[in-house]
């Protein structure tokens, strides 16, 4: 079969539809912990396309699934958003759905409704071409990324709601093929010191300037952080500051700050927090460093309670998933792919970083929309992410190495 013309007149087919879609989706906001709408638009569209079966789990994400076979494959992606921003840097409203000749806008449409679209037309091009004789596909529509990447997966796995034997994520590539990422950490630091009248500092203990030895220290500390060929180096940043003092004109007697610690190959929990515990700075302010805990309840008031630690993953270049989804990528596009790696974080921190299920990334969508304002997608991009996600399971089979 000519599956490059099948899936070509099945794109024509059904592109306005997929457009539209992702439009509606667009148009209902769905920020972390406030997915239900956009949940229940997802259910009518699967509900359409004639999915085998649909589940919305106890936590709130969606799965809808493609045929019986003996080998399960999963596609996830996140439909909760981030917030607009300033509104006043969007150039239209970011929940419209607006829609011209080449792309769709709107909070969402990159990161990551747009990916979630494609496939879950990539399993109905999948069912109307007879590709799951030997598959069984769900496609995973996850909740709360955005707050807390890879919790979703966390229950999914922990509840075996599913068990994939691999899972694709459709987080924006730009239609590239992704196989890792830098790991993650939100860190606390906090010191305390002694109040005193601020017209006399002496008295007390000023927790803000110890605070300040230990910045300049973790300042430092960041361009010495370990540095890995394919993921690129370890960085920290100091992103919040917190005070306690009991007026404006009173010595600060607490004073903590959050780090975003982001983690390359080969670091860890317990090294990152280690080299921050080591500071000449931090021992002698007496700081105390631990990590902060997720435990902000679900739409369906499933209520966590997760260190915020989201580990490095990488799948091996020669790994078979890689292989066959260049095979699939040569095939369709009869281009060479790049192979290559997020800059932010995924839901892959669980399925692989966590549970060593083989995770690899293809999405529509470009990176640097994401959590940006004036957020688009291209129209093509979306109807060939769908194309190209319809051959994995015939690239799976091994179908389509040699069918060039």
């Amino acid at each position: 079969m000519n599956y490059k013309y099948q899936l070509g007149a099945l794109s024509k087919k059904y592109e306005q539809q997929l457009h539209k879609f992702l439009r509606d989706m667009i148009s209902i906001p769905s920020l972390s912990c406030d997915e239900a709408g956009v949940i229940e638009r997802i259910k009518q569209e699967m509900e359409a396309l004639e999915y085998d079966e649909i589940i919305i789990d106890k936590m709130g994400n969606i799965l809808g699934r493609m045929g019986s076979g003996k080998k399960v494959i999963a596609f996830d992606g996140h439909i909760d958003t981030v917030d607009v921003g300033v509104r006043e840097n969007w150039t239209f409203d970011p929940f419209e759905g607006k829609e011209d000749d080449l792309y769709i806008y709107g909070r969402g449409a990159s990161d990551q409704e747009g990916g979630f679209a494609s496939a879950v037309y990539g399993a109905k091009f999948m069912k109307e071409l007879g590709l799951l004789e030997d598959h069984t596909v769900w496609v995973v529509g996850s909740i709360q990324e955005e707050d807390c990447d890879g919790l979703c997966w966390q229950y999914i796995l922990n509840e075996k709601i599913i068990e994939p034997e691999f899972v694709v994520s459709t987080e924006p590539t730009g239609l590239n093929i992704y196989r890792g990422q830098r790991g993650r950490m939100e860190i606390l630091v906090e010191v305390k010191g002694t109040s005193a009248h601020g017209s006399a500092p002496e008295r007390g203990d000023n927790a803000i300037y110890k605070m300040a030895k230990i910045i300049t220290e973790l300042e430092q500390l960041n361009e010495t952080l370990k540095h890995d060929d394919f993921l690129g180096k370890g960085t920290l940043v100091v992103s919040q500051i917190f005070y306690s003092s009991p007026s404006r004109c009173a010595v600060a007697d607490g004073c903590s700050i959050s780090i975003d610690r982001r983690l390359t190959f080969g670091e860890s929990e317990a090294t990152a927090i280690g080299e921050i515990n080591a500071l000449e700075s931090v021992k002698n302010a007496n700081a105390n460093v631990s990590m902060y805990r997720y435990e902000r309840p679900s739409y369906k008031d499933l209520k966590p309670d997760v260190a915020c630690y989201f580990p490095t993953w990488v799948i091996p270049e020669e790994h078979k998933l890689c292989k066959d989804l260049l095979c699939a990528y040569d095939y369709l596009f009869e281009k060479e792919a790049l192979l290559d790696k997020w800059t932010f974080s995924t839901n892959g921190v669980s399925i692989m970083g966590m549970y060593n299920v083989p995770c690899i990334g293809f999405g529509p969508g470009l990176e640097e929309e994401a959590h940006a304002p004036n957020e688009k997608i291209l129209k093509s991009d979306l109807v060939e992410a769908a194309m190209f996600y319809a051959l994995i399971p015939l690239a799976d089979k091994g179908d389509l190495c040699t069918a060039n």
